[in-house]
């Protein structure tokens, strides 16, 4: 009788847990709870056992394993940044919401030289690049974009020309 109800309460528990959603992120953490809604960028869910919604960015998701259907959701690749000649994989980001789930790295900063003869949309895409490169050289395949300014005109240097700078927070898995 012991075991039968033992084996009753194992089988109980394995059909519980078998409907709880998992969502695997890219840095190898499992999160066990119960996903609520995909959004754009974003997935809302609750952790297993709790109430509170929560919410992760899609970028640090790799696959959701739905618990009561065992259906599989593949939600983004990872993205490797291994050197800075990378830079071109380098994702910016403008919301604070789609960093949810992704680690803090340094601060980095891309702008054109004090004498440029850029166009203010050339200018504006090499001091992109360098922003990518400072990124790419971390190892952080995304940047949270804080500052963008382009000054044209006299003002912005001696010569007339424009000048654009770009600041960010680099992030990882």
């Amino acid at each position: 009788m012991k075991k039968l109800l033992f084996l009753l309460v194992a089988l109980t528990g394995t059909l519980v847990n078998a409907q709880v959603d998992q969502i695997f992120k890219h840095s190898g953490e499992k999160v066990a709870g119960k996903v609520i809604k995909l959004e754009e960028y974003t997935v809302v869910f609750k952790y297993d056992g709790e109430d509170a919604e929560n919410t992760i960015g899609k970028y640090a998701i790799e696959k959701i394993v739905y618990g009561k259907s065992g259906r599989v959701e593949e939600i983004t690749e990872k993205i490797v940044v291994a050197t800075e000649a990378d830079w071109e994989k380098v994702v910016i980001l403008e919301d604070k919401g789609y960093i949810a789930g992704l680690k803090k790295g340094e601060e980095v900063r891309g702008k054109t030289g004090l004498v440029n003869f850029q166009t203010g949309n050339t200018g504006d895409k090499k001091a992109e690049k360098k922003l990518k490169m400072a990124a790419a050289a971390l190892g952080c395949p995304f940047i949270l974009l804080t500052s963008d300014k382009t000054t044209v005109g006299a003002n912005s240097n001696a010569i007339g020309g424009s000048q654009a700078i770009k600041k960010g927070v680099s992030y990882k898995y």
